[in-house]
């Protein structure tokens, strides 16, 4: 079966310094593969290759059966590649609802962007009861939930996230979390990048170990997380 998603020898540069050093990768439809390592990796660079917002200076990325490499990032959208990104980026002024429309700019769709709205509501009801609310308003956990919901309203075929519970409580992580396995439940094939090994291995169908722009280990995330040197070098444990 053809993947989703196929990376193959994946090089990515900033000027004469390779911050991603041929990687191959693949994700399948329906499933969760997440990109787990320490900071400058290259985990966020991959992401934002795949999405457009980088050149790759090697290798090849067929999304869909279609090559990416020279597709601009609005065009990637819109064949249903969607990321959500480190940081959240959403419009601090613009209202929780107005982020939410501006996540399907690309759609023409009138009734069927309303019915996502509602069903972004659905996944995060605090969002529904602050759908009037400036955006900037919002705790952290609350503006990672409106990143996702924004991602989310481009009805995308993959969903990549970056560090979804970066700088959350445990309490807002576990919900973050609880929505990426709900996710997957409903068929969103989701390409996850996260800090929080443990969490993201959990909850993995297939996982890759990056160090230093190269993916050192892969295997299926029950795999990993029970591999010894994983276990010590990404999840504190002797």
């Amino acid at each position: 079966m053809t993947a989703l998603l196929e990376v193959e020898n994946l090089r990515v540069a900033y000027g004469k310094i390779e911050a991603v050093k041929g990687i191959s990768f693949s994700v399948e439809a329906g499933q969760v593969v997440t990109l787990i390592g320490t900071n400058g990796a290259g985990k966020t660079t991959t992401l934002r290759t795949l999405s457009g917002l980088l050149k790759p200076t090697g290798g090849r990325i067929v999304f869909d059966g279609r090559p990416l490499t020279r597709v601009p990032p609005h065009k990637i959208v819109a064949l249903g590649l969607a990321h959500s990104p480190e940081g959240r980026h959403i419009f601090p002024r613009l209202t929780i609802e107005q982020n939410l429309q501006l996540g399907a700019y690309l759609r023409k769709d009138t009734a069927g962007i309303t019915q996502d709205i509602e069903r972004a509501y659905e996944l995060f009801p605090i969002l529904g009861e602050r759908r009037k609310q400036a955006s900037g308003t919002l705790s952290g956990g609350e503006q990672q939930m409106l990143a996702m919901g924004r991602a989310l309203m481009c009805r995308p075929k993959l969903l990549m996230l970056d560090e979804p519970s970066m700088g959350l409580s445990p309490i807002m992580m576990q919900k973050i979390m609880a929505t990426i396995v709900e996710l997957k439940a409903q068929g969103t094939t989701i390409l996850l990048v996260e800090q929080n090994a443990q969490a993201a291995l959990s909850l993995a169908d297939h996982a890759h170990v990056m160090e230093i722009g190269s993916i050192k280990l892969s295997g299926t995330g029950q795999d990993l997380l029970h591999d010894e040197g994983v276990r010590k070098t990404y999840l504190g444990e002797d």
